[in-house]
């Protein structure tokens, strides 16, 4: 397949662009697209054949479902069965944004977009290209993250032309996305409402609509190989990069000692080793590639350097990346989540 790779400039969006993929989308074709979270590769979502062609195209396991993507309000009603009122309230305070609800879904929404489950995971996102092409569509968009499954997700259009160029139809090239990680997933099917996987909206500002929201502790630890996901992320090992990720927790100068010490050992064995640092720490290491994510009173930067960094580390031949912890609040949370899953929940403790 020969993909068409198409730039737009978000703040002067040319409609031909997003008319030309809209269609593409419409008649059961690829389209990955820019978002305020990650790149999203995106196709009918009440089309089961061109849902099958996003699987196929990232290699993503078919019982992780899908979150379908809207343009308006107004395009809720048909995909769910019903709208609870703590759904309304979320949708009211984060809605355009980075927040997927569960919801239980209505009998439009074929099997292979919910990966035969009886909900569906529903976001209004917030980025101007990506809903200028929804409503161009004319149909919600199923669109998991643009890359071949289980690597880190893109944040850049370069990785989503590294990962799926010849495999759809489109790419539409825009700017780097805002928040850097996937959207925080929150379940309304039972109450008080759950959160299957944090992101952009943290747990403190969901609680500012209901006190009682709370985390899935299931997305905190490693799933077992029976679990069942009830939302993208929740099972298989994800945000990747091709050497192995090792995060090493406790306090700060124990952490700087450990890792110096164990990539000397590496050196000494002749191999290279990669270290996820932060401004604070980054020239408190010996030896190693050091790459920092920001400062840690940053937390947003380092949220949006994270999955660029992983990816970075691909072409500087390393045979094993170490990576500081981070504090699990706030957006902190999340970032360890994608860490924790990147390294296959590999912690050691300094």
């Amino acid at each position: 397949m020969e993909t068409k790779i198409l730039y737009i400039d978000e703040k002067n969006i040319d409609k031909s662009v997003i008319e030309e993929a809209g269609a593409v989308i419409r008649h059961g074709g690829l389209v990955a697209f820019p978002t305020e979270t990650v790149y999203g590769l995106g196709a009918n979502a009440l089309d089961g054949a061109a849902v099958k062609k996003i699987f196929e195209a990232k290699g993503r396991p078919q019982d992780n479902p899908l979150i379908v993507h809207i343009s308006d309000f107004d395009e809720l009603a048909p995909l769910v069965a019903e709208v609870p009122e703590i759904a309304r309230k979320l949708m009211d305070r984060f809605w355009p944004g980075p927040m997927t609800i569960i919801f239980k879904k209505s009998l439009i929404i074929p099997d292979e977009t919910s990966a035969g489950l009886e909900s569906v995971g529903v976001r209004m996102p917030s980025n101007l290209v990506a809903r200028a092409l929804i409503k161009a569509a004319g149909v919600p968009v199923a669109a998991p993250s643009a890359n071949i499954s289980g690597r880190p997700s893109p944040t850049e259009v370069g990785s989503c032309i590294e990962d799926l160029s010849g495999k759809v139809d489109i790419i539409i090239g825009g700017e780097k996305c805002e928040v850097g990680v996937e959207s925080s997933i929150i379940d309304v099917t039972d109450y008080p409402p759950c959160i299957l996987r944090p992101g952009g909206v943290t747990l403190e500002m969901f609680r500012t609509v209901d006190e009682n929201i709370y985390i899935d502790p299931s997305i905190l630890n490693k799933s077992g190989a029976d679990f069942k996901p009830k939302a993208p992320g929740m099972k298989y090992r994800h945000y990747a990069p091709k050497a192995p990720v090792r995060i090493v927790q406790g306090e700060p100068e124990k952490v700087i000692a450990l890792i110096n010490e164990m990539v000397q050992n590496y050196i000494n064995e002749g191999k290279r080793v990669g270290i996820i640092a932060t401004d604070e720490t980054k020239d408190r290491y010996e030896n190693g590639i050091v790459v920092s994510l920001g400062s840690r009173s940053d937390m947003d930067r380092i949220t949006r350097n994270l999955f660029e960094t992983l990816r970075s580390f691909d072409d500087k031949d390393v045979s094993l990346i170490l990576s500081e912890a981070f504090e699990e609040k706030g957006k902190g949370i999340a970032v360890m989540n994608r860490l924790k899953k990147a390294a296959g929940f590999d912690i050691i403790k300094a």
